[in-house]
């Protein structure tokens, strides 16, 4: 059965990178892990190791690429951040909570009743929600429409789509990453969660996408490819594809570990959806204190 590539591209920009910037998206991070075990708490269970997993890319996003202002926040002059993986909305709220597009004190209204803060993410209840999510494999398909409008438009802001690695499997992912090609949405940029899980094992084993980079490739996309934990690097590779003067689509694949941070819940057998016991709430907090900054 062919394994996941885990290979890192260098990007071209990382040796400029200002290294108080790279601490200061780690501390951020490490803020949107707490934010992110506090809310799971609350209900003692959920999404919480692709929460985990996925907090050091959305750092280099909402603290450093994202062009938001949390005051306006359906400003037409916005970059867009679709998160098509509804399921991951734990991190989505972890993230604006750390932009201050939500109070901290709302992350304890958490998958409650009358909250904002649904169990999947939705576009009506929770400032800077861009889409509904639930049903995977449309995520980009709405990505392509918003991205493709705000070219005609004349918008120079980008639409950020993050989709899972399980969401490759889906049919209608790729029939939108040929329409993306074919229209030339050079102002969208993908970015697959790779942590090889999804809720009967792992992706690779269920229906191997690999080699991932060359079938986007084939649909016309520039593709990168990195550790999702090392910032230097999904930094880098961010600013890249931003920058890069192509007609093309871009994407950028991350390699993560589900619970990153937290090694117990890293090593559970039952990944996906956790249940975690009252006793082991502080233990995880306490280990993703000792984890910080490593």
């Amino acid at each position: 059965m062919p394994q996941p590539a885990r290979t890192t591209q260098p990007p071209a920009a990382t040796a400029a990178l200002d290294p108080e910037r790279i601490e200061r998206i780690r501390e951020a991070a490490h803020r949107i892990r707490q934010y992110a075990l506090i809310q799971a708490e609350v209900q003692g269970q959920g999404y919480i190791g692709q929460a985990l997993d996925i907090a050091d890319v959305l750092a280099v996003l909402y603290a450093d690429q994202l062009h938001l202002d949390p005051s306006d926040p359906t400003s037409e002059d916005r970059d867009r951040f679709q998160l098509s993986i509804g399921h991951y909305a734990l991190a989505l709220y972890a993230a604006l909570t750390e932009a201050k597009f939500l109070p901290q004190k709302e992350l304890q209204s958490y998958a409650s009743d009358d909250s904002r803060l649904p169990m999947s993410s939705m576009r009506n209840y929770t400032p800077g929600v861009e889409i509904s999510g639930g049903s995977l494999g449309h995520g980009l398909g709405i990505a392509n429409g918003v991205a493709l409008g705000m070219k005609r438009k004349g918008s120079d802001r980008f639409v950020y789509n993050l989709l899972s690695d399980g969401e490759l499997g889906e049919g209608s992912t790729w029939e939108a990453a040929a329409v993306a090609g074919h229209h030339e949405l050079d102002n969208l940029i993908a970015i697959v969660d790779f942590n090889d899980q999804q809720a009967d094992g792992r992706s690779t084993q269920m229906l191997s996408m690999e080699p991932v980079t060359d079938k986007f490739e084939a649909f016309g996309w520039i593709v990168r490819r990195c550790d999702g934990h090392d910032v230097p690097a999904v930094l880098g590779h961010l600013i890249e594809l931003r920058e890069i003067e192509d007609a093309r689509p871009r994407v950028l694949i991350v390699d993560t570990t589900l619970g990153k941070g937290v090694d117990f819940l890293e090593q559970r057998e039952k990944l996906h959806f956790m249940k975690v016991d009252d006793a082991e709430w502080a233990a995880a907090h306490q280990k993703l204190n000792e984890s910080a900054g490593r």
